[in-house]
């Protein structure tokens, strides 16, 4: 009986490492980000690209990390209930979804490619409110052993796509880099409209 319910034990951990992991990487589209990215490191060698390119993520997962262990401090010292940031997450991210859908074009600041790295790369193309009130609610519902892994799973899968952010870039072409953009915002879409279902209903239990 121990072995079995060790077994499913670890068979939910997966399953909630899985989902989260692909939640972060909806959030985070490194794949649909590569346009940006190349542009934004354009007239560069590839040593200096990937320099800005690991600093991106490197960037990214630190800030993700931080609230992947102090999220729930932060919550309590606020006195923030699980079910406020369902909704307010889901709305946001909602909005990320749309703004994704409705963009026509990219329009790029005048970043220095040597700050590029930082910002707006790592934050907040790669990492922005969605991807932390991701990592926020993965937190208070998973744990932080799967909370870290997740983080630290994305970054990692995050990092090897930008390693090969050429090739792709030069295999999608435009086009089919903003299709993938696309689906990325409505399956954004869907997992907001998912997080703000469940923070209403979490809400009527409570007061009932």
């Amino acid at each position: 009986m121990g072995f079995i319910r060790a077994f499913f034990m670890i068979e939910i951990i997966m399953m909630d490492l899985l989902k989260s992991l692909i939640s972060l990487l909806i959030v985070m589209d490194p794949l649909g980000n590569i346009p940006l990215f190349i542009g934004l490191t354009s007239g560069l060698d590839k040593a200096a690209r990937m320099r800005i390119f690991n600093t991106a993520v490197l960037t990214g997962f630190s800030l993700l990390i931080v609230f992947a262990t102090l999220g729930e401090w932060v919550l309590r010292i606020f006195d923030i209930e699980l079910y406020s940031i369902r909704i307010a997450g889901g709305a946001l991210l909602l909005f990320l979804a749309f703004e994704l859908l409705l963009k026509t074009e990219t329009q790029l600041k005048a970043y220095k490619p040597e700050q590029a790295g930082a910002v707006p790369l790592g934050v907040p193309l790669l990492v922005g409110p969605g991807a932390i009130t991701t990592t926020i609610i993965i937190l208070k519902t998973s744990g932080i052993i799967v909370a870290i892994s997740a983080v630290t799973l994305a970054a990692l899968i995050t990092w090897i796509i930008l390693r090969f952010a050429a090739p792709i870039h030069e295999m999608l072409g435009e086009v089919g880099a903003s299709v993938i953009s696309k689906i990325m915002a409505m399956l954004l879409a869907a997992i907001a409209i998912q997080f703000i279902l469940e923070g209403v209903r979490e809400y009527l239990e409570k007061i009932h």
